[in-house]
């Protein structure tokens, strides 16, 4: 109590919030220095491009040599060195890159000719449930939520939908398994 009493007779030191204090201006700082109003902007050189190595000395002789050596050799040959240099220096085989779902057709019309010719083989597939049995509804049901994220509600309401996809964009082995599962749980599934 005695506390409470002495620490309401201490002189009490008023701050406002840094928010709303007076002082919140730059100008009012202490440290501040006022900017010329006459002075030119600071003008910096921007280089043309950007090497983040930093300035490379010039290629050894033996590097030009060979460089003058390569560009001599006929188109047959000069197409062997990467693949040689690649096998010899253990590099990365580089996977190719998937372009299903993008438009490579030209912008001016239709593809022609030798895009119906050249027809990549599928690599995406779809599984979609046909149909079940009655008494297997809930094995169906358990199965379908094995390997999709859904919940009990959800994968309940996914399998009464039927016929429905039930998953998309899988590999052949993953979807046959998946066939296979239903098929064993009591339901008809279909690969897209």
């Amino acid at each position: 109590m005695r506390f409470i009493v002495i620490s309401r007779l201490l002189p009490r030191r008023q701050t406002l919030p840094s928010t709303c204090a007076l002082g919140n201006s730059r100008a009012f700082q202490p440290d501040f220095v006022p900017r010329d109003p006459k002075a030119k902007p600071r003008k910096y050189k921007i280089p043309q491009s950007y090497d983040p190595y930093g300035p490379r000395p010039p290629p050894s002789e033996k590097v030009v040599q060979l460089a003058e050596r390569i560009a001599a050799l006929p188109d047959e040959e000069r197409r062997q060195i990467m693949p040689t240099l690649a096998e010899r220096l253990r590099l990365p085989k580089l996977q190719p890159i998937s372009t299903e779902g993008l438009d490579m057709a030209p912008q001016g019309g239709t593809a022609g000719p030798k895009a119906e010719e050249k027809k990549a083989e599928k690599t995406a597939f779809d599984v979609k449930l046909e149909k079940f049995d009655a008494a297997a509804k809930i094995k169906v049901i358990k199965e379908v939520r094995t390997f999709t994220n859904l919940g009990l509600k959800e994968a309940k309401d996914l399998v009464e939908k039927v016929p429905v996809v039930l998953k998309q964009g899988v590999t052949k082995e993953e979807a046959n398994n998946m066939i296979e599962k239903i098929k064993a749980a009591g339901g008809v599934a279909v690969m897209e």
